[in-house]
């Protein structure tokens, strides 16, 4: 049997691709969620338009 190393959770791994783009579908849902209930984007709520 040979020994495994357990994948490597830094850098352009699976394991850290599949978060990312994880914590980026929550982040675009949570802004569409928050212009639709404010009626301002996200640079309108922070004073840059």
């Amino acid at each position: 049997m040979q020994n495994q190393l357990p994948e490597a959770k830094l850098g352009f791994t699976r394991f850290a691709e599949l978060w990312n783009g994880r914590l980026a579908m929550i982040g675009f849902v949570s802004a569409v969620l928050v212009e639709m209930a404010t009626g301002q984007g996200i640079l309108g709520q922070l004073g840059l338009m």
